[in-house]
C-alpha cells in the first residue's frame, strides 16, 4: 500500500505543478486552472486532456532551455 500511495504523491505533485505555473502565469489561483481544466475535458470528451499533456511538454521544454543563471560563471 505504502507503494501505490508513492506513485499517487508523484503523479500529485507533477501533475499539479503543470496548473499551478499555468495559474501563476495568468495570476489567478490554481484550482481555477484545475477545475476549468476538468469541465473543458467532459464537454469536449478528451481536448481538455490533450491541451494538458500539450501545456505540460512545452513547459518542460521551455525549462530545457531558458535556465535561470545567478552569475556569469555558471555556465
Amino acid at each position: 500500500m505504502k507503494f501505490f500511495y508513492k506513485i499517487v504523491y508523484y503523479f500529485q505533485k507533477r501533475g499539479f505543478e503543470v496548473c499551478g505555473r499555468i495559474a501563476e502565469r495568468l495570476g489567478i489561483r490554481a484550482r481555477v486552472v484545475r477545475t476549468s481544466f476538468i469541465y473543458v475535458t467532459f464537454g469536449t470528451l478528451g481536448f481538455g486532456f490533450a491541451l494538458y499533456l500539450f501545456l505540460a511538454f512545452w513547459l518542460r521544454i521551455k525549462d530545457l532551455i531558458y535556465t535561470k543563471r545567478t552569475s556569469v560563471f555558471d555556465l
